[in-house]
């Protein structure tokens, strides 16, 4: 009899599915119906925009990246901390680095909850070894290419570049990279590892819940924060004449134990190696988690003038502002901030990195190349959205396209699929936003049909673009690195 049954079942089981599934269809609420249609909506008008802008019928874009690259060793944060037997902390707390267990789970903890992306360096090798060996034991861990230099490299060779990348890398490495890339820089035996701790939202940890799906990086670098390609990279550079150049990597310098003055002579070497550029190159600086003021010092006066291009997420850029405006370094800001707020602080750092060159440029202090360059172009990815601000005539062009690629490009790479299921994405972007947190300022509704929103203001145009939020996460390291070279590349 129970044999009877289970064959009944194996002969009518597929009918029985079909049935099923056709009665949630047609049952299922118009709301859910209407939200689907949406998503896809969007996503088309996405993929029409991106696709104003072809890259099948010009030369292959050259760009030179630099510097550094490590390994990602890519595990759940949460198995890895549980592994290792280290509680939860007490009590949340920031730390510029680690040092310890216990500052490792009070650091964790403090950027775990709201969801908010970290890096940090660790001080205690035997510690950070003992992290290596036992995450080579998680299941489900992976290793991959990481370091922002590779990352972008990656994405920008993917799209049709040809690339330049700067770094110091084992052969085992270099051998994975495309072959429309080409290395400057000195061979090493073992690469540094940069330990990624993924987590869902809704990861719990003890008592605390994380508000977003993010990473938490470790890492405890020997090669990269040293720079030591950069000569040989400045070499090739000048054969290979790129039509842009990135910088990005330069996070590796945050606490790093350096000698006196040692810091502070390799941003000065890289300063003269920027100025030297041809004026007409185009030069990306990619922001990082960055949390010793010096540094961000340093930056401010070695980096940043001489780049017109400068790419951040939602916490870099309030803390780019903070130290632009004389105050301290913001360690936490929040991780899904509204539009209007993201643009007004974007068009404060836009204002004030213009006027302090302006400033510069009417100093008799400093040569011409000293000066630097004005900023043209400003791009923030968050997590519900993509905003660009480009000077109009500069020589960034398709702001509108690179912006949706950008937001294409943020589920592409957290999805690990080139191609977006609208099934595992959602929209958080509100339904409209306005365009300045100032009163009376003006509402900008999303149109499904054309998700970009751009418009002009003063000298430059702003361009929003919706991100359709992976559901379904593969990995959110790199995330930022993958945004920024896709938008790049359509404004070569």
């Amino acid at each position: 009899m129970e044999g009877g049954g289970r064959v009944s079942w194996m002969k009518y089981g597929p009918v029985v599915s079909l049935f099923v599934v056709l009665l949630a269809i047609w049952f299922r609420s118009p709301d859910n119906t209407m939200l689907d249609d949406r998503l896809d909506t969007v996503l088309s008008s996405l993929l029409r925009a991106e696709r104003k802008v072809g890259m099948n019928n010009v030369a292959r874009p050259k760009v030179a990246v630099g510097f550094g690259g490590c390994v990602d060793l890519i595990v759940d944060g949460v198995s890895l901390l549980n592994k290792i037997s280290l509680p939860p902390a007490e009590q949340p707390l920031h730390h510029d680095y680690i040092e310890n267990a216990e500052q490792l789970a009070q650091s964790f903890a403090y950027f775990f909850a709201p969801g908010a992306a970290a890096e940090r360096f660790m001080l205690n090798d035997t510690l950070f070894s003992e992290l290596v060996e036992a995450s080579r034991d998680l299941p489900g861990n992976r290793w991959a290419v990481g370091g922002n230099a590779p990352v972008m490299a990656g994405r920008m060779a993917t799209e049709g570049c040809d690339v330049l990348l700067g770094g110091s890398f084992s052969p085992d490495f270099t051998d994975v990279l495309s072959h429309h890339i080409t290395v400057a820089g000195n061979t090493v035996e073992e690469p540094d590892i940069h330990l990624i701790l993924e987590y869902p939202s809704g990861a719990s940890w003890g008592h605390y819940s994380s508000r977003r799906a993010n990473r938490y990086i470790i890492h405890s670098d020997e090669h990269n924060p040293y720079l030591a390609s950069m000569e040989e990279f400045a070499e090739k550079l000048k054969v290979f004449e790129p039509d842009l150049l990135v910088v990005g990597g330069l996070q590796m310098m945050d606490n790093f134990p350096f000698q006196s003055g040692e810091r502070e002579a390799l941003l000065s070497r890289l300063a003269n190696l920027l100025s030297s550029s041809t004026p007409s190159l185009g030069i990306h600086f990619e922001m990082a988690s960055f949390v010793e003021e010096s540094i961000m010092e340093d930056l401010l006066h070695n980096v940043i003038p001489h780049a017109d291009s400068l790419g951040m997420n939602e916490q870099e850029l309030p803390n780019l502002l903070s130290l632009l405006k004389g105050s301290n370094i913001t360690v936490l800001s929040d991780p899904n901030p509204r539009v209007a707020t993201v643009l007004d602080q974007m068009r404060e750092v836009y204002r004030i990195i213009n006027q302090r060159h302006m400033d510069a440029m009417e100093s008799d202090m400093n040569s011409v190349a000293d000066k630097g360059k004005p900023l043209t172009r400003l791009h923030v990815h968050t997590l519900a959205f993509q905003a660009m601000i480009v000077t109009r005539d500069s020589k960034w062009k398709n702001t509108m396209s690179a912006t949706a690629k950008a937001s294409l490009t943020a589920n592409r790479h957290v999805c690990g699929s080139n191609d977006i299921d609208p099934s595992k994405a959602r929209l958080i972007m509100d339904d409209s936003f306005s365009v300045s947190r100032r009163e009376g300022s003006q509402r900008i509704p999303l149109q499904e049909t054309r998700p970009v929103s751009c418009w002009d203001e003063e000298d430059y145009e702003i361009c929003v673009a919706p991100v359709l939020v992976c559901t379904e996460v593969y990995q959110t390291a790199g995330g930022g690195d993958n945004i920024s070279a896709a938008g790049l590349v359509l404004q070569i």
